[in-house]
């Protein structure tokens, strides 16, 4: 006769008298924990981290609004380098200087970008995730409409860090796709490259922010790091280029030379290896050429905004200047103080918002949509300038 746990057994018996989804749910956890007992996780295990688990139909919606991919390059990176987040980098810099020069010395991954990794992924851990992980993988693995298998092997390696005693449970908290702690680790990551940097024994991307940043180092380093390079610089196109473009085509900055491209000032090109020519907004926005330490950043979340976020961050966070070229749009990004001011003179204008925190949220949006109306503009519920100034 085939057998069933304990957690099994209840959710077949509970999927009799509840909905539908939830009952999909209890058939897929029983095929779930199958499939862990099978790659060494234990029935104790998988019954104390699933119990009373229920699926969130917002980690599905979430699946399908990933910013790095829906957002315009302007407004992402408009709230991800800001002067907020440059003067939180420097202060982060400061307070742990000591701990990123030995982070320096052991991966040769420069402490620029390993902060700048931090705060993209977690605003230096204040916003760590809303999810636990059992329930955002579970319902990742049984719902979602791609890369089930994924999430499903996520979640044994959630269970294996538990069963291995390296984090408790409850401390396992992250994003929809189960990323957590300081760097923001998926699980499998997690087991293949977190490293134990302050020396009691553990791994903890949690609580301790020098196993986090160490752990971020050694990733980038794995991911193709060159010590000492640049990620690379803007760079300013002659009118009319329609030469070859794209992060992964890299050409000596001889080639790059010849077709008329020069530094952002003007000057000639120099101190680059081979690099790639990214146009994140096409030709008439801002240009890059980029090298191997780009493509390292982009491994970390595999979207270009994403990379170029870290890249420009990085830069900041050194003292050098942003991006020169205007980007290709009449109505410019706000940063994360601009979000929150706008949310305040919605609420002024009589708009229910919820608390001004910068967030752009549903009530948020629907009240842009309603002053855009008025103003006889697209609604679009976007947080932009226009709508900003207009309130103004």
């Amino acid at each position: 006769m085939k057998r069933f746990g304990r957690l099994p057994l209840i959710a077949l018996a509970l999927a009799a008298v509840i909905g539908p989804a939830q009952a999909d749910f209890a058939s897929c956890v029983s095929g779930l924990r199958s499939h862990a007992l099978g790659q060494g996780i234990s029935g104790a295990t998988f019954d104390r981290m699933m119990s009373g688990v229920t699926p969130d139909m917002k980690i599905i919606e979430a699946m399908s609004a990933q910013p790095e991919f829906r957002t315009p390059i302007w407004d992402y990176l408009a709230t991800l380098v800001d002067d907020q987040k440059i003067a939180e980098g420097r202060a982060m810099l400061a307070r742990h200087a000591s701990v990123l020069a030995r982070i320096e010395q052991a991966y040769g991954v420069d402490r620029h970008t390993v902060v700048a990794v931090w705060g993209v992924e977690s605003d230096f851990g204040q916003v760590p995730g809303r999810w636990s992980l059992p329930q955002a993988l579970s319902t990742a693995a049984c719902f979602g409409t791609r890369r089930r298998e994924f999430f499903r092997t996520e979640l044994v390696s959630t269970m294996k860090i538990v069963q291995r005693g390296d984090l408790d449970a409850e401390k396992l908290r992250g994003s929809w796709a189960g990323a957590f702690g300081h760097t923001q680790f998926i699980p499998s990551t997690y087991l293949r490259l977190a490293v134990d940097f302050d020396g009691d024994g553990r791994r903890d991307l949690v609580d301790s922010i020098p196993d986090a940043l160490a752990s971020t180092a050694n990733y980038l380093k794995r991911s193709g790091w060159i010590t000492g390079a640049s990620w690379g610089y803007e760079v300013r196109l002659p009118a009319g280029y329609a030469g070859p473009s794209g992060r992964t085509g890299k050409q000596d900055l001889a080639s790059w030379a010849g077709r008329g491209i020069t530094r952002i000032d003007g000057s000639a090109l120099s101190g680059l290896p081979a690099a790639g020519l990214l146009l994140p907004a096409g030709r008439n926005g801002p240009a890059f050429l980029v090298t191997k330490n780009f493509d390292a950043a982009y491994a970390y979340n595999a979207a270009e905004s994403y990379a170029l976020a870290i890249s420009i961050l990085s830069d900041r966070l050194r003292g050098r200047p942003g991006i020169r070229t205007p980007w290709p749009t009449d109505d410019r990004g706000l940063s994360r103080a601009e979000r929150k001011e706008l949310q305040e003179r919605l609420v002024r204008a009589g708009y229910d918002v919820g608390k001004p925190d910068g967030a752009i949220g549903p009530l948020t949006r629907a009240a842009i949509k309603d002053v855009e109306a008025k103003l006889g503009m697209p609604q679009t519920g976007r947080a932009g300038g226009k709508v900003f100034d207009s309130l103004r």
